[in-house]
């Protein structure tokens, strides 16, 4: 069974970045991108770019030019993002059935998540992102939705993924987790939701000239604002609270931290962990999946994900982190 991308031939990415006027020197590099497939494509006269190509049938045009807006949005407002690059007024485009953007290409390396001076740096950041984010709504880009991620995937998994042997125990310990987390997250509203990154990990993050560069807002929604700074935290309960410490001193510069979220973390991240397994299989088909994630079908990863599940039952029953 041929799957979308498998017509994307370097040819074919080349014809589609020289149908919007830019012209290549021919030399292409196969940056590590599964969701998408991403590009460094070589230029004329001109440092190369980043190309992006959109999965087929994950968002609609509307939900793309919207995370698009909200990127050029904190651009305006001085806020290091790299987003997308505007050719003919157009940041999205069409060609051989594909949809693609187009970026300048950064560098940068992770931020040092043990570095009190980066984790200030970093609040300080996603503090002006938030502050922007909350003054205005998605009309098209998907809110955090605990069916989706905890209900149906396990259901999905389930049926299609867990080796048989481990089905009772995947089950229970899903469901007791799916259970928690809505006891968890029981006050979180709509009037939490606001727009935020999404997928604010250090892969996201391009650290250079002491500043943080952000990438990839592919998966931008409506949500708390914890989600987008629970995954700097890290190591023991006293590190993570001295992390956290740090960040908020930053972000509270620009944005009003709300303690109340705290509460929520051991829950978003339970849903992090059921969501990328279900992430995983839902894009078996794709044989690029199957290359770089080969371990995603053998009972090992399984009995370590239920185990996973368990630890993650105990971290929410426990007492949520503290300011210092």
């Amino acid at each position: 069974m041929r799957h979308p991308y498998d017509a994307l031939t370097p040819d074919r990415v080349i014809d589609c970045v020289e149908s919007v006027g830019v012209r290549s020197d021919l030399r292409l590099l196969a940056l590590n991108s599964y969701e998408n497939r991403v590009y460094q494509v070589g230029l004329e006269e001109a440092e190369p770019c980043i190309v992006k190509f959109y999965r087929e049938a994950r968002w609609s045009d509307e939900q793309i030019l919207e995370e698009h807006a909200f990127a050029l949005e904190l651009v305006e407002q001085d806020i290091s993002v790299v987003a997308p690059e505007s050719i003919d007024g157009k940041t999205l485009h069409h060609a051989q059935g594909q949809r693609f953007t187009i970026f300048k290409r950064r560098g940068g390396y992770p931020p040092e998540l043990d570095n009190l001076d980066h984790l200030y740096r970093l609040g300080q950041t996603l503090g002006r992102i938030h502050r922007i984010g909350s003054t205005n709504s998605f009309a098209y880009r998907n809110e955090l939705n605990i069916d989706v991620i905890a209900t149906d995937s396990r259901a999905y998994l389930a049926q299609s993924f867990v080796p048989r042997d481990l089905l009772p125990a995947y089950e229970s310990v899903a469901k007791e987790c799916d259970d928690t987390i809505r006891v968890s997250l029981n006050d979180l509203s709509t009037s939490d939701f606001h727009r935020i990154h999404g997928d604010c990990h250090v892969g996201n993050i391009l650290w250079r000239d002491d500043t943080p560069h952000f990438v990839d807002l592919d998966d931008c929604i409506s949500g708390p604002a914890i989600q987008d700074i629970w995954m700097f935290l890290n190591g023991e309960r006293h590190q993570r609270e001295q992390q956290l410490s740090e960040f908020v001193e930053g972000y509270n510069e620009f944005h009003d931290f709300d303690a109340r979220q705290l509460k929520w973390i051991e829950a978003l991240r339970t849903l992090r962990i059921m969501h990328h397994a279900y992430w995983l299989a839902r894009r078996w088909d794709d044989p690029a999946f199957p290359k770089a994630f080969p371990w995603f079908g053998q009972e090992r990863f399984w009995s370590e994900h239920v185990l996973q599940l368990r630890e993650q039952l105990a971290a929410m029953a426990e007492s949520p982190l503290r300011l210092l």
